[in-house]
C-alpha cells in the first residue's frame, strides 16, 4: 500500500517506553525519519557563557577541567566533588588513561563509561579500585574481557550494572557476578559468547529486579535458572529465538513479574498458558511469537496487563471467546496478524485501553465500530490495514486521542473530516499517496498537532497554504514531490519546527533555504532530491540549533556543508552527503 513513495516504518519492537536509552554502537546514523541520533554535550560550557549564572561548584569543576593534568590524585577530595569532576570529564570525552589513574581509590559510586572510546580491560583496574562504595556500573560497549571483567567481584555492593554489547564477556566472566548479591539491576544485551551455563552464575541474585538478556541467542534452557529470583520483576529475552515453551514454565512462579519480554521467540499456545499465575503482569511481548488466538483464554486472566504486543503472531477468530474478559487491559498490539474485522468485537468491552496498535491486521471498515466505546484511547494504530473512511467515521467520538496513524491505509481526504473533532490530537501520520490538499484542509481545526507526517501524500503548493493554522506543528514531513519554492514560503511562521523533511521535492531550489531561515529552532532538515547548490547554503546561517542536514543528490558538497559547519554551525554533527 502507498504506492512508489511508500515508507514502511521500521519494523523493530516497540521498546522505547522501556529502555532508559540505545547504544550509539549500535544505533542507527543518518537516519532521515526521525533524528535518532543522541547529540550529547558537555554538562557545563562555561567558557561560551551558555549558563546564565553558573553556581560555584561549576566554576570551580570547569577550572579543575581545564588544568586536569596538574592532578596526580582526587582521592582527598569529598566523594561527591570527585564524582561530579568524574562524570563532567566522562561527559567531555576528555577522560584518558593517563587521566584515569588520578581517580584511583576515590571511593565514586557511579561509572557511567557506556560506550566510551578506549575502554578495556586496563581500565577495570580503576573501576574496581572503588571497592564497596561502588553502587552503579555502565561498561556497555566496552572491550573489556573475561580476564579483566573477573575483578568486578571486589565491587560487594554493587546494585546496577549494565554490560550491553560488551560481546568478549563470556560464561567464565559471569562468574564474577555471582557474588555481587546487592545486584538488582543487570542488563546483558547482545551477547554471542553467554549460554545457560553462565546464566546459571545468576542463581543466588536473589534482589535481583530486572535483567535483560535480549538478544542473548545461546542461552537455550537458562531460564530454569532464574526460578528462585522471587523478586525479579522484569525480564526480557527478546530476540532470543532458543526460548520455548520450557523455559516460560520455569517462569510460572515468579509472581512478581510485571514485565515480560519474549518477541521472536519459538513460545507457543502451551507454553503462554504457563503465564496464567502472573497476575502482577503488566507487559507482555509476544511479538512474532508461534501462538494463536488461542492463547487469548490464558491472557484474559492477566487482569493487570497494560501493555500486550502480539504483533506478527499467527491469530485468527478461534479461541476468542473469553478475550473479552480482559476489562483491565490499557495497551494491546496485534500487529501482523491474519485476522478478520470480526476479532474487534472482543475489544469493544476493553474500556481502559490507552494504546491500541492494529498494525498491519487484515481489518477494515466493518471492525471500526467495535473501538467507538473506547474512549480513554490515547494511541492508535492502523497502519498499513484496508480501513477506509467509512471506518474513519466510527473514530469520532474518541476525544482523548493524542496519536493516530494512518499510513498505507485506504482512507481518502473524505474520511478525514471525522477528525475534525479530536481536539487532543498531537500525532498524525498521512502517510499514503490518495491524500491530497483536501485532506489537508479538513485537519485545520487540529491546532495542537505537533506531529504532521505526509510523507508520501500528494500534497502541492496549494494545500501547504492551510499549514500556517497548524501554528505548534514540531514535526513535518511532505515529501510527495508536489511542492515548489512557493509552498515552501507558506512554511515560514511555522516557528515551533524542530524536524522538517522536504525530501523528493524536486522543484525546490535555493529560495526554498531563504523561506527556511527563519525556523531557528530547527534541529532536523531534509531537503535532499532537490536543486539546491551550494550558493543558498549562506541562508541556514541562523539554524544555531541544527544538529542534521541532509542534501543528499543535491549540488552540494560535503566540503561545502564542513565549511558551513566549522564558520557558523557548530553544534552540526550529522550530515549528508559525509
Amino acid at each position: 500500500m502507498g504506492g512508489a513513495y511508500s515508507r514502511k516504518r521500521d519494523q523493530q519492537v516497540n521498546e522505547a517506553r522501556l529502555h532508559r536509552g540505545v547504544s550509539r554502537r549500535y544505533s542507527k546514523s543518518g537516519s532521515l525519519k526521525w533524528l535518532g541520533t543522541s547529540f550529547s554535550r558537555a554538562m557545563m560550557d562555561v567558557s561560551q557563557g551558555k549558563e546564565g549564572c553558573p553556581s560555584l561548584m561549576d566554576l570551580c569543576i570547569h577550572k579543575i577541567r581545564e588544568d586536569i593534568d596538574k592532578y596526580t590524585s582526587f582521592s582527598m577530595l569529598p566523594r561527591d566533588i570527585g564524582q561530579q569532576i568524574f562524570d563532567d570529564l566522562v561527559s567531555s570525552q576528555l577522560l584518558t588513561n593517563s587521566r584515569l589513574e588520578a581517580f584511583r581509590d576515590c571511593a565514586l559510586q557511579d561509572l557511567n563509561l557506556g560506550d566510551y572510546p578506549g575502554f578495556n580491560d586496563g581500565w577495570m583496574d580503576l573501576v574496581t579500585s572503588q571497592g564497596s562504595s561502588l553502587l552503579s556500573a555502565d561498561l556497555s560497549g566496552s572491550d573489556v574481557t573475561d580476564t579483566g571483567f573477573v575483578y568486578i567481584k571486589d565491587c560487594k555492593n554493587l546494585e546496577s550494572l549494565n554490560l550491553n554489547y560488551c560481546d568478549q564477556i563470556s560464561d567464565r566472566g559471569l562468574e564474577a557476578i555471582s557474588g555481587l548479591l546487592h545486584l538488582t539491576t543487570l542488563s546483558l544485551k547482545r551477547n554471542n559468547l553467554i549460554t545457560g551455563q553462565g546464566i546459571s552464575s545468576l542463581s543466588g541474585l536473589s534482589k535481583l529486579v530486572e535483567l535483560d538478556l535480549e538478544r542473548c541467542p545461546n542461552i537455550h534452557g537458562a531460564l530454569v535458572h532464574l526460578k528462585g529470583l522471587v523478586k525479579l520483576e522484569s525480564l526480557n529475552v527478546n530476540c532470543c529465538n532458543c526460548v520455548t515453551d520450557t523455559d516460560l514454565k520455569a517462569l510460572s512462579g515468579l509472581t512478581s513479574l510485571k514485565s515480560l519480554q519474549i518477541a521472536s521467540s519459538k513460545v507457543t499456545d502451551h507454553g503462554v498458558a504457563f503465564l496464567k499465575d502472573l497476575h502482577k503482569l503488566s507487559l507482555l511481548n509476544m511479538e512474532g511469537c508461534a501462538v494463536t488466538a488461542a492463547c487469548l483464554e490464558t491472557l484474559a486472566a492477566l487482569r493487570a496487563l497494560s501493555y500486550l504486543n502480539l504483533s506478527r503472531c499467527n491469530l485468527t477468530d478461534d479461541g476468542c471467546g473469553k478475550f473479552s474478559k480482559m476489562q483491565s487491559l490499557k495497551v494491546l498490539n496485534l500487529g501482523f496478524n491474519g485476522v478478520s474485522g470480526a476479532i474487534l468485537v472482543h475489544l469493544r468491552g476493553l474500556t481502559n485501553l490507552e494504546s491500541l496498535n492494529l498494525d498491519s491486521c487484515r481489518i477494515g471498515d466493518e471492525g471500526m465500530v467495535h473501538l467507538a466505546g473506547l474512549c480513554r484511547l490515547k494511541c492508535l494504530e492502523l497502519s498499513d490495514t484496508e480501513v477506509g473512511s467509512n471506518g474513519v467515521r466510527h473514530l469520532s467520538g474518541l476525544h482523548n486521542l493524542e496519536c493516530l496513524n494512518l499510513s498505507f491505509t485506504v482512507v481518502t481526504d473524505f474520511g478525514l473530516r471525522n477528525l475534525s473533532g479530536l481536539s487532543s490530537l498531537k500525532s498524525l501520520n498521512l502517510d499514503a499517496r490518495q491524500i491530497t490538499d483536501s485532506g489537508l484542509a479538513a485537519l485545520t481545526n487540529l491546532t495542537g498537532l505537533t506531529h504532521l507526517d505526509l510523507f508520501g501524500a500528494e500534497i502541492t503548493d496549494f494545500g501547504t497554504s492551510y499549514l500556517p493554522s497548524l501554528k505548534n506543528l514540531r514535526s513535518l514531513e511532505i515529501c510527495g514531490g508536489g511542492l515548489t519554492d512557493a509552498g515552501v514560503k507558506n512554511m515560514k511562521d511555522l516557528t515551533m519546527l524542530t524536524l522538517l523533511n522536504l525530501s523528493q521535492n524536486h522543484q525546490l531550489t535555493d529560495k526554498s533555504l531563504e523561506s527556511i531561515s527563519g525556523l531557528t529552532r530547527l534541529v532536523s532538515l531534509n531537503v535532499s532530491n532537490s536543486r539546491v547548490t551550494s550558493a543558498g547554503l549562506h541562508h541556514l546561517k541562523p539554524l544555531k540549533n541544527l544538529r542534521s542536514l541532509i542534501l543528499e543528490s543535491c549540488k552540494v558538497t560535503a566540503n561545502d556543508i564542513r565549511k558551513l559547519q566549522s564558520s557558523d554551525l557548530p553544534d552540526l554533527v550529522s550530515f549528508r552527503p559525509e
